[in-house]
């Protein structure tokens, strides 16, 4: 009895890890990172969400929109704002595939973001390895690594087929 009430609390554990609220929305945000690969664009996706409910999605338009500032997070939290009806995104996670830039970060703090979740550093234009000064707002929490194999197998693949 003891071996089976261990075996069913170990499964329960391994289940819960398998699908917590992080995995669930950065899986969502891999989605809109594969739409951004299929249409040519640096594949990267962004999910915000609000307590439980997704408020807007978003994959990366550079190239599409002809517009530099169309990072992922930057139509995420636009969509998010007009869905809302607020500028200040303060209850709300962004969960997105790529660790933000400087701009993107800088978007975030304004927006006063409550929870950043990414997948993977950029290990060239992330806003932690280019800025010593803290960029996010203050009350912001941070998780990182979440599907980060999946995120950087995608975007190697993506700039392996520019070559």
């Amino acid at each position: 009895m003891a071996t089976w009430l261990l075996f069913l609390v170990i499964k329960k554990r391994f289940f819960l890890k398998m699908n917590t609220r992080d995995d669930i929305y950065m899986r969502m945000a891999l989605e809109e990172a594969h739409e951004a690969f299929l249409n040519d664009e640096v594949p990267v996706g962004a999910v915000v969400v609000c307590g439980d409910r997704v408020i807007a999605r978003a994959h990366n338009l550079t190239r599409t929109l002809h517009d530099i500032t169309a990072h992922a997070e930057m139509q995420a939290i636009t969509a998010a704002s007009d869905f809302l009806g607020a500028q200040y995104l303060k209850d709300c996670t962004l969960y997105v595939t790529l660790e933000p830039c400087l701009m993107c970060a800088g978007a975030m703090a304004w927006a006063q973001i409550h929870t950043l979740v990414y997948a993977v550093r950029d290990t060239k234009r992330g806003y932690s390895l280019i800025s010593h000064y803290p960029i996010l707002h203050p009350r912001t929490q941070i998780r990182h690594g979440i599907f980060a194999d999946e995120a950087s197998r995608l975007l190697v693949s993506f700039f392996e087929k520019k070559r």
